[in-house]
């Protein structure tokens, strides 16, 4: 559309804004009020207001307190309908300011702008003005509420019922502000002026103290002593490293920290202060950011880099503190604090003046960071039944984390928090300003590290010579902590045979044989005598960590230690790190190198103990099954000591921790009861007991994955029987696979009779790819598989090839896969007989990868489905794809939307295309396609007796090209519809083809 340049081309765009207001109601309705928050469509109200589209008697009908918010959104949408086009678009225009462009996404503009410019201001009122700048005043207002409410009391304009009214705890700040601007407006234009005057007074204040702000001489003293503890803490690794003096500069490596795939600013990869940045906010009154990830992925690490970078000023520089937490160090805080104790007696103490120190905090919130490492290790789940505003109140410490958390406690202070996804539940997430993904290392995220911790390049080349040959391990290394094993146990990965490596249980075996064999007396230790050597220490530091993951304790004292009767030789094996325990300075606390080498060795102690009850397995197992019926664990409490159990139940709620370890910890069991290091167990326990405890997991595993299936509903009446992963099922086929039983697969997979699996949003990484292909590779029929938005990748493709065979389909759109991945998959696929549709939308695929599926299309004349939308495909990639389109006749479904195909692209696809019998949908959306492409693709539609729907929105074309396809659709009753929308076209040009062709979309 050319947008306002002729009065006709204005009427049509207006009645399609009034059009779409209409069809569009259900959208639009979602949009506004699927969060639950009613901040969207006030906001909205705002800015019809100050247009002058509604008058207050609309506004207050629209408003209307106490009434379902999904209500006042109709009645709101039936106003601006009636109303008229005019107001339509001031809707839409409103709309798509206030919405975040993911949400309004599917919703076309209406081409109309707000003009939010100042009027005479001789001319209007003060009430008038509360109108007009309805918007601006309630950004203004809501973080000064108390000053303004002061200003009027003092004023004799309000009363103080009238304070309480605004100030009512149920509603936000930007709610308390828009009640302010209605009572004052209710209260005249006296009342109008002083709260103006007020505004202008704050937006000057604020400039000048932006200008000239100086802390107090005791701050910036306090300030460098902070900053001088943050970096000291900082400067060495401080989890699984910690035994080494490793450098942090020296050994950092980034991760992939990404945004949600269907967030609008998901575009590649973050840098570090991204985390801070603008880029993924959802919410913009939160001021709370998550970095979630599985245990391994870095979190920690992630954070100790923030703060050195903070330290030495070279990040961060808008926050003049930065305060870091522990959640693992605050489990062990008994005492009730007040935020100002918290900060000062857990970070860093000031030497004198800390009420100054602290009412600065106070007066410039914006300028303090809080850090949050480990919710997910937080005895207590979040909770927000507790309030708390005062910073000076004491409280246990999780409830002030909760409060600090959701803005209740020094609200306008930044807080990153990291923990595992499963920990954060919809109570939290709602008090998010958003969520960033930390993902682990990339390939070349590898290389770095493990040329990083060898100073030997010949060393380094050998190890990553070793991963590129076995690829379950080079898929397990994208886990940082894994890879750290990897490097450490460079000698022992050398000396493997070559695929030796293939589950997780073989590299923490990896590294429980390097620590001993350190240690060992006997010359060449061979077989299980490093074992045997040094059982008992095994045995003790298997029970500490078996009590710790049962009550959630991850800190241990030199009491817990002798209790199970650790000694300093078994510490200075270097399992266990001294812990930094702030609550604690003067004794001694340690805990395990890293979250999962307790899990590990919780894990050897259920194997390996004859002190366990027999149910203890079982129940470890069937742990997730009754968190999901909100046991909260307490099933393998009967599995701890006596005190343990009584520890656990004088807590509130356990965390999300406890089912996390537990399922981790359950993974470690079954890859110990392998057929690959049973004979190690051999020597220390009983065959007997040994095969007990196998029969036990087998049995566990195969009840899971049964009730999986039985929670597969009936199809609908023409659609296919699909199974939408439940939470659980990727860790049964991690366990699974950890066994390497092929008869356990077997019969894990013996009973699902379904036509499509989907794993969307699972985190499926190379190592559940690895896991997956072990076991769906027995599946008695063929599945369709859909793994959208996880993070594949171009191992995680190669990982899957062993199970393609059994695979109809593949879905694999937003997973990070290049034109390597590519090239081994369709190798793999030519070959597979049942293999005939497959989804790559949104990777970084381009012209390379094309040749390929050329072959593809050569190769396989059962071929149905090709979809490869949003890449970087250009006419050279067209062509290549061309010359397999020529020669296939089975294609029934090709989609390229959002490429960079052309013209010429277009042409050359459009001669493949021309004479096929079997294309029925073909998508070329947002391809740069002019009149010379809709031209050629016309010749497809008059000769094609298959094609049902043409999709070419968002192109080029012109009344020329649309001619050509109208001339082509007299030839053609087969053809339903030609999609052109958002082309080349004016409003009076899409009607009057309309009526010529009713089958062309606009």
């Amino acid at each position: 559309m050319t947008g306002w340049d002729t009065g006709g081309s204005r009427c049509s765009e207006s009645m399609f804004a009034r059009e779409l207001v209409l069809k569009q109601r259900t959208e639009i309705l979602h949009a506004l009020c699927s969060s639950g928050s009613a901040e969207l469509l006030e906001r909205v109200l705002d800015l019809l207001l100050a247009q002058g589209e509604l008058v207050w008697e609309e506004y207050q009908n629209v408003q209307v307190p106490g009434r379902a918010l999904y209500t006042n959104a109709r009645h709101l949408l039936d106003l601006v309908y009636t109303k008229g086009v005019d107001t339509c678009e001031i809707f839409l225009a409103a709309f798509k300011q206030v919405v975040p462009e993911r949400q309004g996404a599917d919703l076309p503009s209406s081409g109309c702008c707000l003009d939010l410019e100042k009027k005479d201001e001789s001319q209007i009122t003060a009430t008038h003005t509360l109108l007009i700048d309805r918007p601006s005043l309630v950004s203004k207002l809501q973080d000064c509420i108390d000053g303004a409410l002061e200003a009027l009391t003092v004023s004799g304009n309000f009363t103080s019922a009238d304070c309480d009214d605004v100030q009512l705890p149920i509603h936000t700040p930007s709610q308390q502000a828009r009640r302010l601007l209605d009572h004052v407006r209710s209260k005249g234009e006296s009342a109008a002026k002083v709260v103006l005057h007020y505004i202008q007074q704050q937006g000057s204040g604020a400039s000048r103290t932006q200008e000239k702000l100086t802390p107090p001489k005791e701050f910036q003293k306090y300030q460098k002593k902070l900053s001088s503890s943050v970096s000291a803490q900082s400067c060495f690794l401080s989890t699984y490293g910690g035994t080494s003096h490793m450098s942090l500069d020296e050994i950092y490596t980034e991760g992939q920290l990404e945004l949600a795939h269907d967030c609008a600013d998901a575009h590649g990869p973050l840098d570090l202060e991204d985390i801070i940045g603008a880029a993924g906010t959802v919410n913009e009154e939160a001021d709370t950011v998550l970095v979630s990830g599985e245990a391994g992925r870095g979190k920690s690490i992630l954070l100790q880099r923030l703060h050195l970078l903070w330290a030495r000023g070279a990040a961060l520089q808008d926050f003049l503190l930065l305060f870091p937490f522990s959640c693992r160090r605050l489990n062990s805080e008994q005492r009730e604090l007040s935020v100002q104790e918290l900060l000062f007696q857990h970070c860093c103490w000031p030497d004198k003046e800390q009420e100054e120190i602290f009412q600065f905090i106070l007066d410039h919130p914006h300028l303090t960071l809080f850090t949050f490492d480990g919710l997910d290790e937080l005895k207590q789940s979040f909770s927000d039944d507790h309030r708390l505003c005062c910073p000076t109140q004491r409280a246990p410490v999780h409830i002030l984390l909760f409060n600090l958390m959701q803005g209740s406690l020094m609200k306008g202070v930044w807080k990153v928090v990291t923990s595992r996804p499963e920990a954060v539940g919809p109570l939290l997430r709602k008090h998010l300003r958003k969520e960033v993904f930390l993902k682990g290392f990339s390939p070349s995220g590898i290389n770095c590290f493990v040329k990083k911790h060898h100073s030997d390049p010949t060393v380094a080349a050998k190890v990553l010579e070793s991963l590129q040959t076995n690829t379950a391990l080079l898929g397990l290394c994208h886990s940082p902590v894994l890879c750290w094993i990897v490097s450490q146990c460079h000698k022992e990965l050398l000396g493997c045979g070559e695929g030796s490596l293939q589950t997780i249980t073989d590299v923490y075996m990896m590294i429980l044989q390097h620590f001993l064999q350190r240690r060992s007396t006997l010359k060449n230790a061979m077989g299980s005598g490093w074992l045997q050597e040094h059982l008992k220490t095994v045995l003790h530091l298997g029970q500490l960590a078996f009590d710790g993951i049962g009550t959630t304790c991850y800190i241990f004292s030199c009491t817990d230690l002798k209790t199970c009767g650790v000694t300093e030789k078994d510490i200075s094996l270097g399992f266990l790190i001294r812990s930094k325990d702030m609550s604690a300075a003067n004794s001694k606390h340690y805990e395990f190198l890293h979250v999962t080498m307790q899990c590990f060795f919780a894990a050897l102690y259920i194997v390996l103990s004859s002190n366990t009850d027999r149910a203890t397995i079982p129940k470890l197992f069937e742990l997730q099954d009754m968190r999901e019926t909100s046991q909260k664990g307490k099933c393998f409490m009967a599995c701890l000591p006596t005190t343990a159990q009584q520890e656990q139940t004088q807590g509130t709620k356990a965390s999300a921790a406890e089912t996390t370890n537990l399922q981790i910890t359950a993974t470690f069991v079954s890859g110990l009861l392998s057929q690959h290091h049973r004979s190690l167990w051999l020597y220390c326990c009983p065959r007997s007991v040994m095969e007990k405890k196998i029969k036990q997991v087998s049995r566990c595993l195969s009840k899971g994955m049964q009730k999986h299936f039985k929670s597969i509903s009936q199809p609908v009446a023409g659609e296919k029987k699909s199974m939408h992963a439940m939470p659980g099922f990727v860790w049964l086929i991690k366990c699974i696979y950890e066994m390497q039983e092929s008869r356990i697969a077997k019969d894990a997979v013996n009973k699902l009779d379904v036509d499509h699996l989907k794993l969307t949003y699972c985190d499926i990484g190379p190592v559940e790819c690895t896991a997956l292909a072990y076991v769906l590779q027995h599946l008695r029929n063929p599945v369709g598989l859909q793994l959208d938005n996880n993070s594949v990748g171009d191992v995680g493709v190669e990982q899957l090839l062993p199970c393609m065979h059994m695979c109809s389909s593949l879905y694999l759109r937003n997973n990070n896969i290049t034109d390597q991945g590519i090239c081994k998959l369709i190798a793999k696929v030519i070959q597979c007989e049942n293999f005939q549709k497959i989804a790559l939308f949104n990777n970084k695929l381009t012209d390379a990868c094309t040749q390929h599926f050329s072959l593809l299309l050569k190769t396989k004349q059962d071929f149905l489905c090709l979809r490869l939308g949003n890449n970087n495909i250009t006419a050279e990639g067209a062509k290549q794809l061309a010359e397999g389109l020529k020669v296939n006749h089975s294609l029934q479904y090709l989609g390229l939307w959002g490429n960079k195909i052309g013209d010429e692209g277009a042409e050359a696809m459009a001669r493949a295309l021309e004479n096929s019998r079997s294309l029925i949908w073909f998508s070329l959306v947002g391809n740069g396609v002019g009149n010379a492409g809709a031209c050629a693709l016309a010749n497809i539609i008059k000769n094609s007796s298959s094609l049902e729907e043409l999709w070419l929105t968002e192109n080029c074309i012109t009344r020329t090209g649309v001619e050509c396809l109208i001339q082509a659709l007299e030839h053609n009753t087969h053809v339903k519809s030609i999609w052109l929308r958002n082309n080349d076209l004016s409003s009076e040009e899409e009607e009057e083809m309309t009526q010529r062709e009713s089958r062309l979309v606009f």
